[in-house]
């Protein structure tokens, strides 16, 4: 790529989010749209479980959160199916499978059993089980279960499959990907203009989304105040193999809280299980150790008995981008030409179709879809409006 080349659209970050935008923003007609990333594909999502569970993920006060990511699970089908088209017919993984959420003591039953409530205020379609009803569902699970919630609509992703099929999408529909690291954002007067690239080129481009994930802030030449910090939160994660003489093991995506920590196992078809994970303010390290495997699989073993019988396939550990009320910061920065793609953490996988729709949107026109409104990145400067992501 030579010095001086010029972008519609420059995209700094190529995991999923900046990926899907790219992808998306190409179809929109933006012409010359160039992601750079030392390693296309990467980030966070390659080690994410891949649940799309709005409803199950749902926390108090992070109502405006939820109808975006209700908006992006019921855009996902369609997303995936056509991803897989785009991309020449590779699988994304999606599966359209729901999800339970199981108590293991009365303390746990009577949190479920709140969060059903409330679900109940808000409309939500999610049922309340007797622990035999959840036994039912998932014979696996340990015989202590003592209730839990159904959320048919709640599905899955393998992300891994999903990452791929986006880089081909991209590369099929002109995107340029280049592998290199922007090491400065370049500023002209009161205006973001492109990037310096670690192979000392420059790229110069109308607008730059910045979806680098936990390091978005960190870009040398981002004005200080231009966005807030994003933090890594660290999760370690495991994949186990199910023997075929095992299977089916467990049919849907299984939450719970275990000892205070939430987890969660999700069954690929091609018998993977995935087991996660953490949550853990450790900086930017990603470091496996030994104390979180043996809390994953002890919890999991809690959870679902038999799941000591397996082969332990893969230990790994990733960096979710967790803006300062863990909403993500969707639209223009403060910094003209400065657009924001960042701070999913626990939801990027989730959010991958709504991002990219509102983003491309947004490039393709210049108006901040309704939708985005309340996860600007200038909600956090002292004169925004009072309306936030997450109250």
């Amino acid at each position: 790529m030579p010095s001086g080349n010029r972008a519609d659209v420059l995209v700094i970050g190529g995991g999923v989010i900046g990926l899907a935008v790219a992808w998306r923003a190409a179809q929109r007609g933006l012409r010359n749209v160039i992601v750079v990333d030392p390693c296309h594909g990467g980030g966070a999502a390659g080690v994410a479980a891949g649940m799309l569970a709005p409803v199950t993920e749902l926390q108090y006060g992070e109502e405006p959160l939820l109808h975006l990511g209700m908006a992006s699970n019921q855009r996902y089908e369609s997303f995936a199916a056509e991803l897989t088209e785009a991309s020449g017919g590779l699988d994304t993984g999606y599966r359209r499978c729901g999800t339970i959420a199981v108590a293991l003591d009365s303390d746990d039953r009577e949190e479920l059993r709140e969060l059903h409530a409330f679900h109940q205020r808000l409309g939500l379609d999610s049922s309340w089980l007797t622990g035999r009803e959840a036994r039912k569902l998932e014979p696996m699970l340990a015989p202590g279960v003592r209730g839990g919630l159904h959320v048919a609509d709640d599905h899955q992703v393998d992300p891994r499959r999903l990452l791929t099929a986006l880089v081909t999408a991209c590369e099929r529909a002109g995107v340029l990907l280049h592998r290199a690291e922007a090491v400065e954002l370049l500023v002209d007067g009161d205006r973001a203009t492109g990037a310096r690239l670690s192979t000392h080129e420059t790229v110069t481009a109308d607008r730059i989304v910045l979806a680098a994930g936990p390091h978005s802030h960190r870009l040398p030449g981002l004005p200080e105040g231009a966005l807030p910090a994003i933090r890594p939160v660290k999760g370690q994660v495991l994949r186990l193999q199910i023997p075929d003489a095992y299977r089916p093991f467990l049919s849907r995506n299984v939450r719970a809280v275990v000892r205070g920590q939430h987890l969660y196992l999700v069954p690929r078809e091609n018998g993977e299980l995935v087991v996660g994970a953490t949550t853990e303010e450790q900086g930017y390290d990603t470091t496996v150790t030994a104390g979180g495997v043996y809390e994953l699989l002890r919890d999991a073993h809690e959870l679902v008995p038999g799941i000591t019988e397996l082969p332990l396939a893969e230990t790994a550990a990733g960096l979710r981008p967790g803006s300062p009320d863990n909403a993500p910061l969707l639209g223009p920065t403060s910094l003209p030409g400065l657009v924001a793609a960042t701070g999913h953490y626990r939801n990027g996988v989730l959010l991958t179709p709504v991002t990219a729709d509102l983003l491309a949107d947004y490039l393709a026109n210049g108006e901040v879809p309704e939708l985005a409104k309340p996860f600007t990145p200038t909600r956090f400067l002292p004169d925004a409006p009072t309306t936030k992501a997450s109250a």
